[in-house]
């Protein structure tokens, strides 16, 4: 599982607006419970000044304020649900929220950090803004928040106080896109705080603010540098909203895959390059069925080595072969590698072996051992050493052909079911072989086929009354659906929770081409039902 997304725990539209009489601003007005978040400029609107009164500038903003559960983040972290920094993206996104009224075009939101808590209130009129705070818990354009004893604390500046650093934009063309931004410099920072309990406001969760750039929120007596025209108005769903897929949601994404190339070993050859004559293999120690850290193991004393098989190739015989850590020549008596760790009770090596080993000795098998010593002794049987896996291998060449390929293939989910529970967090496994694959007479008729890897895969998850995408390719910077491959073929986990209990969903998958640089989208659709969970 490479995807994760949080929910807001808190959303509002504050507003400057005149309200409909045109005689009152809506400065007061709360919109914490509306099923719509709003932002918004208008320029230069005509009104009626009160009796006695100047006339006010013609200005009208709305900006969204919204906040996520950091605290459950930054848990997730230390629970090992999600990677440590460095090793994860977080990115904000709010959806569209198809309007009759006029939206606007060519304008830019940037999204920045609250600089005071505030609350969110239950005000639902977004219209004439006759739901007040006024004296009541929730923000709005001069009040950010009503304190325990009874005391309104106002926002420092009026429309909310915000940091004029880590900003993040996003230009909108069209005006009907979705808001995506990158937020994972801001959002290090903020667990950083949460995990160490810094004091220091200037890093502290209070969410974010999205509004219009100051170029282009109107002019007016603190923003004299702004727009001459108006850009209204710009709707997203809120946390609210009926809309499953549609709420505001933090979406954490990373790379997950663990690409085991036991199943696709090759011998170094010429014919690749040094990255590409490079095998990882991976070492799973399970205790009683649960992964598990090796006790007392030393960084650095994991090592692997390779060895030709015995008479009947069932065990390790003879020396350690000869590897090149690098992909491409001997080096020297390198007889092992050292393998590193993955994650609780992953660890992982690559490595290579010339091509030059089979030729000479004929090897169709080899054996991998895993075990660790001191730094002065190289061999898994030492009296200093302690041997903690062995496997097998079976490697291959790499060959040229004398026709273009581009295979097709036949795909299946070997352990698909029909319906899922919105709590699971499931494993699925792809079968993939070419579609008109032939074996030869020889082939014993009860023996399993070999499934084929692929070595870029992803998958993508629709829900099939509508065509919705539920979880597009991630095949970008992120890669977080890319599958993982090990001896036994492709696989993916899903966490059924980001799917919406009720509908039939549909699995599609992609396979990266080389010679077209490009991924490729399979035929097949593989379907199932996510029902809600029943304690």
């Amino acid at each position: 599982m490479a995807i994760k997304r949080y929910l807001a725990s808190a959303d509002n539209t504050i507003s400057n607006a005149w309200q409909s009489n045109l005689s009152k601003r809506a400065t007061g007005s709360n919109m914490g419970a509306s099923d719509v978040l709003e932002v918004y400029s208008i320029y230069n609107r005509a009104y009626t000044s009160s009796a006695g009164n100047p006339p006010d500038k013609q200005d009208e903003l709305s900006r969204i304020l919204i906040k996520f559960p950091v605290d459950s983040i930054s848990s997730d972290r230390a629970a090992g649900n999600i990677p440590t920094s460095g090793n994860v993206s977080f990115y904000l996104k709010l959806h569209n929220a198809e309007t009759s009224k006029t939206v606007p075009k060519q304008f830019t939101l940037t999204v920045k950090p609250v600089q005071q808590s505030w609350q969110e209130g239950d005000g639902l009129d977004m219209e004439t803004y006759l739901d007040y705070t006024a004296g009541n818990t929730g923000s709005n354009w001069t009040q950010c928040r009503k304190n325990g004893n009874g005391t309104i604390t106002n926002w420092s500046s009026s429309g909310g106080d915000y940091l004029t650093a880590s900003n993040f934009n996003q230009y909108f063309e069209s005006g009907l896109e979705n808001l995506e931004v990158d937020v994972t410099i801001l959002m290090e920072e903020w667990m950083r705080v949460d995990a160490s309990g810094d004091a220091d406001p200037v890093y502290h969760n209070y969410g974010f603010g999205v509004m219009l750039t100051a170029s282009q929120e109107s002019t007016a007596s603190y923003n004299l540098t702004g727009a001459a025209n108006s850009f209204y108005t710009k709707r997203f769903f809120s946390r609210t909203s009926q809309y499953f897929f549609k709420r505001p949601v933090l979406e954490a994404r990373w790379d997950s895959s663990i690409k085991d190339d036991r199943s696709n070993f090759y011998y170094s050859s010429s014919l690749a390059t040094g990255e590409q004559n490079l095998n990882t293999l991976y070492f799973y120690n399970y205790v009683r069925g649960n992964l598990q850290n090796i006790p007392n193991l030393t960084d650095g004393l994991l090592r692997v080595a390779l060895y030709s098989g015995s008479t009947d190739n069932t065990a390790p015989s003879g020396s350690a072969l000869t590897l090149c850590h690098d992909g491409g020549d001997d080096r020297g008596n390198n007889t092992h590698a050292v393998a590193g760790y993955v994650s609780t009770g992953i660890y992982s090596c690559s490595l290579a072996i010339t091509g030059a080993s089979r030729a000479a000795a004929r090897l169709t098998d080899l054996f991998d051992v895993w075990y660790t010593g001191s730094t002065h002794s190289h061999g898994p049987d030492n009296e200093n050493n302690t041997r903690f896996f062995t496997s097998s291998i079976k490697p291959r060449s790499f060959e040229g052909e004398d026709i273009s390929i581009r295979p097709t293939y036949y795909i299946n989910i070997t352990n698909l079911k029909q319906k899922y529970t919105s709590k699971e967090n499931a494993r699925f496994n792809l079968y993939v072989r070419e579609k008109y694959w032939s074996p030869t007479i020889y082939t014993k008729a009860d023996n399993d086929i070999e499934t084929t890897t692929i070595d870029s895969a992803s998958y993508r998850v629709f829900r099939v009354i509508d065509d919705y995408q539920a979880v597009s390719h991630g095949t970008g910077s992120d890669m977080h659906t890319v599958m993982s491959h090990d001896v036994s073929g492709n696989y993916f986990d899903l966490d059924m929770s980001l799917l919406e209990p009720g509908y039939e969903y549909g699995f599609k998958f992609s396979f990266y081409d080389p010679s077209l640089s490009n991924w490729v989208e399979q035929d097949e659709v593989f379907k199932f039902r996510v029902e809600s969970y029943e304690y």
